[in-house]
Formats: structure tokens, sequence, C-alpha cells
């Protein structure tokens, strides 16, 4: 380790994170090798209140303003696309540490921190590059931070009726979905919400996305695959006149007129992989399978 002066972005679950031992540990770990440490703002504030003294850090996180060596995400997946977001395209690499449930995007436990943070700095790791997606739309409406590392959804607002979406690929009319909602899936977000609709499960850098219709009027619409080159076009119709979009999470209402695309963007989200865990494996324990067999 000597002489390697590394610097770390810290993104925590303010609930997760702040309950468990784990946040010192990164933290006596990080002092100890004389590591710069920055903390996001919010989980700055809330530590320093737990730990009723000041935290001594190198610098907080105010939006987007830093660049580091590493970003730590302590929490659960909503936790590391909320660091994924503040990252952008800054080619900072991940580490997920999973103190939530499920966990495909956090996949280091707690009690493995110590052992990840000595692979940084031995350099016994790998990047997994995931691949991220953009929206737009033509009249500039959207708001919201227009890049997904999971999904975007768009979607009926409330107890609305379902809506119409008339898909395009690549300028060419796919076919209109009637339904409470469509999900434009990455592989990384294959496992989330597109996977509790009957989407398909797409292994990572598969170089695809899937269209994941929510609650389909008709039985004949079903998920389908593209490639991640091509673009896809969306013009939505809504007894309410608007309807909403989801971008991760962060949801935004549109007006009813506002015509959508979406591509693939031109950078990817990279993440620490220890070299002791696979994503198979990783599939094989989050989703059981293999559970009711009998040895």
């Amino acid at each position: 380790m000597a002489g390697k002066k590394l610097s770390f972005a810290i993104f925590g679950s303010n609930r997760q994170a702040l309950e468990t031992a784990c946040i010192r540990e990164v933290l006596d770990y990080l002092t100890k090798c004389e590591a710069q440490i920055f903390i996001e703002e919010r989980f700055y504030e809330n530590l320093c209140k737990v730990l009723n003294k000041k935290v001594q850090v190198s610098g907080v996180i105010k939006e987007e303003d830093f660049h580091t060596d590493y970003a730590i995400s302590l929490g659960g997946d909503g936790t590391f696309l909320r660091a994924a977001g503040k990252v952008g395209a800054k080619k900072i690499p991940i580490i997920g540490v999973n103190m939530g449930r499920l966990g495909f995007l956090a996949n280091v436990l707690p009690s493995e921190i110590k052992e990840t943070l000595d692979d940084i700095y031995n350099g016994n790791f790998d990047i997994d590059e995931r691949s991220v997606i953009k929206i737009e739309s033509e009249n500039g409406s959207i708001e919201t931070y227009p890049y997904a590392l999971n999904d975007i959804s768009i979607l009926k607002r409330d107890n609305a009726s379902m809506i119409t979406i008339h898909a395009s690929i690549d300028g060419e009319y796919l076919v209109t979905y009637q339904a409470d909602g469509l999900i434009v899936s990455t592989p990384t977000g294959s496992t989330a919400y597109s996977l509790s609709n009957g989407g398909p499960i797409i292994v990572p850098r598969g170089g695809i996305l899937s269209l994941t219709p929510v609650a389909p009027h008709s039985l004949n619409i079903r998920p389908i695959v593209l490639s991640d080159d091509v673009e896809i076009r969306f013009e939505v119709e809504s007894r309410s006149h608007n309807y909403l979009v989801a971008i991760d999470g962060r949801s935004e209402t549109l007006e009813e007129s506002t015509v959508l695309s979406i591509r693939k963007a031109p950078f990817v989200i990279r993440i620490v992989k220890r070299r002791t865990h696979s994503y198979f494996s990783t599939l094989r324990t989050k989703l059981m399978w293999g559970a009711d067999l009998r040895k």
C-alpha cells in the first residue's frame, strides 16, 4: 500500500449505513491509508449527528463537484444508482456495499469491505463496464438528469386509465402499446423493474436493450429485445393528457404532446468487481435458483 495516495467519494443511505459499523470501518481504513475522503453532503451531515462530532474529511460533495479515484456506495441498489448518477461520465469506478436486501449492483457485503479495499490498493480486482441509456424530448421539457443505468419507464399517472404508446425503432413503426406503461431496460436493469413485469434477464455487456410492457391490454404483446445501437421513439396518448417518465426511479410528469426518444449514452458506468464474485453466482444466490432441489 505504501506510496499509493488514493481519493474516495462516499455516498450513503442514511438509514442503513448509519446503523452499522461499516462506515466507521471504511473511514478508519481510508484514514490509515492516508486517502483523501469526500462524503456526500446530506450523508455527511447525518453522520456528524450520529457520531456527535465533526468528522474530518477532505471535502463535502455538493451536486457533481468532485473527481476522485474511486466512489463507495453504502446502501442498497437505490443508493448505488444515485452514486452512479453523481459519477456520470467521470469514469470513476464504483464500489457497491450492500446494506439493502437484493443487491445486484451493490454486491460487496459489509463484512467484505476491508478485504475489498485491500484488493483496491493491491490492484487485485476487475472493472465491469455497464451501458447507460439517455432520454430526450423533442421540446426539451425533461428537467431531471436524463441518464439511466437501470431503466427508463413510461407510465400512467396514479389511478388514470391505461396509456397508449406508439413505438418506433430507427424511424420504423414497431407497435402500439395499450398498457399501464412500458419499461426500456439496459442489461443491468433487466433484473430490476423489468424482471418483475416478466422481462428477460440480460447478461451485462450483452449489447442489447429490452422493451417490457407493464400490464398490457393485449395478451399478444410481449417483451422484445433490441440492439442497443438503435434509437427508440415514443408518442404517448393519455385520457388525463399527461403521463409519468421514471428515469432510474426519478419521476417527472410530461404533457401528452411530448415526444420521447431513447438511445445508448456515450459513456459507461464502471463497477469494481471482486475476482471472487461472478455474475451467474450472484444470479443463483439472489434469485434462489435450485433452492427447491433436494440433494
